[in-house]
């Protein structure tokens, strides 16, 4: 038979674990995800709820990267294609592709769309590599893994804010 504690007991026993975790040094977990062709590493305390890439209502005129809308559970959000927004040619949807709702968190409606989630990671399996330059503010350091493969950090609120994610109206000019 499991042991009873009291309601109070639980409390003080929860206050005290959620203390040790904010003064402890463990930084937060990344979540893996692939873009096109490149690596990404988000905080997951960033990335928001994953969900498999639901249906996509193109909307016109807008940028290649700008997929469109998706109705998640009654609410519409942006999809932004991350890859393309880099630069690719946008990849098509598979059964692979994730959306991750990234700017919930923010009061934002926008969702980030992927190639593939990998998963989590631990930030000490990776290396700084220091001769990586991005000028992009969203994009952190660039980190190697054990397979000397290149990850780059995603930076969430600057991404958010950035005028050229912020303008999905296809130029016309």
């Amino acid at each position: 038979m499991a042991k009873r504690i009291s309601l109070r007991e639980f409390q003080q026993d929860l206050t005290k674990r959620l203390a040790e975790m904010s003064t402890s040094n463990r930084r937060s977990a990344l979540l893996a995800v692939v873009a096109g062709t490149e690596n990404w590493l988000i905080d997951l305390s960033d990335a928001g709820e994953i969900i498999a890439a639901p249906s996509i209502t193109e909307v016109p005129l807008t940028r290649n990267w700008f997929r469109g809308l998706s109705n998640v559970r009654g609410n519409l959000f942006s999809v932004v294609d991350l890859a393309a927004f880099c630069g690719e040619t946008p990849p098509p949807l598979t059964n692979d592709s994730r959306m991750m709702l990234i700017g919930a968190k923010h009061g934002l409606r926008t969702a980030l769309l992927v190639s593939r989630a990998l998963g989590l990671r631990n930030p000490d399996d990776f290396d700084v590599d220091e001769s990586f330059t991005d000028t992009r503010p969203w994009i952190g350091a660039a980190l190697r893994d054990h397979q000397n493969r290149l990850w780059k950090r995603l930076i969430v609120r600057p991404l958010l804010s950035d005028p050229r994610f912020l303008e999905a109206s296809a130029d016309l000019r």
